[in-house]
């Protein structure tokens, strides 16, 4: 089976986001253009900030995100500098329009895997929350690159609006012959911070799934899709009793790379100029003041900082104000093949 993105210890993935435009407006979309940038790269730009990886790691995993991008007229272009560059391995996360013929100008050993997102098992769950008709648009693009012989995987992003439907998705992806499942946490960042809210506001409620419901069905539900031959990657989120907490920042390399030229280690920090490198006139740099790396190696009874800073309201306390359970790292995830 091909190779894809990876989330454990010492894997390198880059996330490389090559513009912030999409057809869509999905109600937990995390870019936000005025941390992310607005224009899309140019693909000499793109050719160069992927040089600057690719010279990281002969393992590093490159994974191409918008907005929407095969939006981008060039990402056809941008793939293949990618492969001649070494990428163990590359994929397209796509909404399932597949704009600019992206399937007829690429061929199947080009890219290892086209990742849909989609986040229902129904059309009416799903198209409230990413738009009316992005359900039957997604399923065409996944027969549409399979029978073109791609290799597909399905993202889902769990939230508390569709979590009563996720154990009607293993079904689904057997009938439409998805290699891989990656179930996804929702993060409070970019629209999804927001909540109901109006603007400046703080968000009125949360669409995150609480501590016993995912413990009781995320993990079920991945066994489920293993036992039909589809590997499953999901984050565990919340740490067992006396289970020790391991930061990605420090036991990986991840890079989300935006069109602004911010590159950030961690993802909960993409709302905030905290990221720890920046691209200046095409050089990767370390960026200046307090940023993410400097938390990643902190210490608390809560697990991940960034959680405890940034979204909070996962966590639980008892009497002696001490947290109920430790949350984990979103980036270090189970596998279950």
């Amino acid at each position: 089976m091909s190779s894809t993105v990876t989330f454990s210890r010492h894997a390198v993935n880059v996330f490389f986001h090559i513009l912030t435009r999409c057809n869509l407006s999905c109600r937990h979309c995390y870019i936000n253009p005025d941390q992310h940038g607005r224009e899309p790269l140019s693909l000499d730009v793109i050719r160069e900030w992927l040089g600057a990886f690719s010279q990281k790691s002969d393992i590093a995993n490159v994974i191409f995100l918008g907005g929407e991008p095969t939006l981008h007229p060039e990402l056809a272009e941008a793939v293949r500098a990618a492969r001649a560059m070494g990428y163990a391995s590359i994929t397209i996360d796509t909404n399932g329009f597949l704009f600019n013929d992206i399937l007829q100008r690429l061929d199947p050993g080009e890219v290892d895997y086209f990742s849909f997102s989609l986040d229902g098992a129904t059309r009416q769950t799903n198209d409230l929350l990413r738009g009316e008709g992005s359900y039957d648009r997604c399923i065409a693009g996944i027969r549409r690159a399979v029978s073109r012989g791609f290799n597909t995987s399905l993202i889902y992003t769990v939230s508390s609006s569709n979590l009563h439907e996720l154990d009607r998705v293993p079904a689904l992806l057997k009938k439409w012959g998805v290699q891989r499942f990656f179930i996804q946490v929702i993060g409070l960042r970019g629209r999804a911070a927001k909540g109901n809210a109006a603007a400046g506001e703080p968000a009125k409620e949360t669409s995150q799934v609480d501590h016993l419901s995912w413990l009781r069905i995320i993990p079920e539900v991945a066994e489920t899709v293993a036992g039909l031959g589809i590997p499953t990657v999901y984050p565990k989120v919340f740490l067992a009793t006396g289970e020790p907490f391991e930061c990605a920042g420090i036991a990986a390399e991840n890079y989300f790379i935006f069109p602004n030229g911010r590159v950030y280690r961690c993802p909960l920090c993409e709302d905030h100029p905290l990221h720890s490198l920046v691209f200046r006139e095409g050089r990767l740099e370390q960026a200046g003041g307090i940023n993410e790396s400097h938390l990643f190696r902190l210490d608390i009874a809560e697990g991940c900082v960034m959680n405890k800073l940034l979204q909070p309201g996962n966590l639980s306390y008892g009497p002696d104000g001490k947290p109920l359970y430790r949350i984990a790292c979103c980036m270090l995830k189970e596998e279950v093949v």
